[in-house]
């Protein structure tokens, strides 16, 4: 059995113009300081890391190790979600999600798809070069929009083609990871057309059962679901080779419930919480994870319309440290064991 690595922590949310915020050696340094072991790099964020150059320089990859490694820290997987969102997007959100893409690509359709499967591949290659085996990032969607609720009536088979081009645009990207020995790992998520497990088992039959389609498991959007994420984890603990730890609440009134009446975050029923501040049950799903031999890294990720940031930080690094199980090597009642042998079983059993 293998002891959960951590805690590390998403750096997306904590960038900024001002430092420590604004680059790799001193993010790590701050993130080090608070107790943090691992950070898990966005790809987009130019000022963390050039993907490209990573995917094509083993020379820059030691670099970007180096600085972190320097810090006392190490890397736990890299992130494509804004890219991953790309490679799928309905035309109902396709100019909101512009802005994820690079200027020359906005606008045009097919340009920044193709941008964004470029992403993932030049990701694949750049965790190679990096020596990591999981990678973080979001299916894209075709369906949410027109599709997530059953009205109007969906058309017969629309789901089913939904989910063959949604494979058909990832398979080369999967292939991609395969060969670089990395597992892609989605965050099944709200807003992606991987949102629950039957999503993820579509997805995943329509892939062939690609062995690299894996899942990134997150509690706070399967509460915020109102879906078991604890029995999530007895039924998908082969597939998930990724975590982040968020917390969540969700809070139902006679007014509003799973949908949030588009109200802002702070007053929908559903609300991500810093850690220890919401509902999810840590100590179950850190326990279910040991008992799973989940071998991968604690990543905190901080979503939270009420707590500063950095206080977020400040709690998540004991919150997780406290939370991780360090597996034992021996059997509790071990001490009162004894030899034994085939002939003395069967003794015990008259047989």
């Amino acid at each position: 059995m293998k002891t959960i690595k951590g805690p590390g922590i998403f750096l997306a949310q904590f960038m900024g113009d001002e430092a420590p915020f604004n680059n790799l050696k001193s993010i790590c340094e701050w993130a080090a300081a608070l107790g943090f072991k691992g950070v898990q790099i966005p790809t987009w964020e130019t000022r963390l890391i050039d993907l490209q150059k990573a995917a094509e320089s083993k020379t820059y990859a030691d670099e970007i190790k180096g600085i972190v490694n320097a810090a006392g820290l190490e890397i736990t997987e890299l992130s494509t979600h804004l890219q991953g969102q790309l490679v799928a997007v309905n035309p109902a959100f396709s100019e909101m999600f512009d802005g994820f893409a690079p200027a020359e690509c906005r606008g045009n359709l097919q340009a920044r798809t193709e941008w964004a499967v470029n992403q993932l591949k030049y990701a694949a290659k750049a965790s190679r070069n990096l020596g990591l085996n999981a990678h973080a990032t979001f299916s894209g969607a075709l369906l949410w929009a027109p599709a997530m609720y059953p009205w109007p009536q969906r058309p017969a088979g629309l789901v089913e083609t939904a989910f063959a081009e949604l494979a058909n645009r990832w398979l080369p990207i999967l292939n991609e990871f395969d060969a670089n020995g990395v597992d892609v790992c989605y965050e099944i998520h709200p807003g992606e057309d991987l949102h629950d497990g039957v999503t993820f088992e579509r997805f995943l039959e329509a892939t062939g059962n690609h062995t690299r389609a894996n899942l990134l498991y997150d509690p706070s959007h399967l509460l915020l679901q109102c879906l078991n994420y604890l029995e999530y984890i007895d039924i998908y603990h082969e597939k998930i080779k990724a975590f982040h730890v968020k917390d969540a609440e969700f809070n139902p009134t006679g007014r509003s419930g799973v949908y949030g009446g588009y109200q802002s975050w702070i007053n929908r029923p559903g609300r991500f919480r810093s850690l220890g501040d919401g509902q999810v049950d840590f100590k179950s799903i850190f326990s279910k994870m040991a008992q799973y031999d989940f071998a991968g890294w604690a990543v905190m990720e901080w979503e939270c319309c009420i707590k500063h940031p950095e206080d977020g930080a400040k709690e998540g690094a004991p919150f997780i440290a406290s939370h991780i199980i360090r597996v034992t090597e021996k059997a509790f009642d071990d001490f009162a064991g004894g030899g034994t042998d085939d002939a003395f079983n069967k003794r015990i059993l008259g047989i």
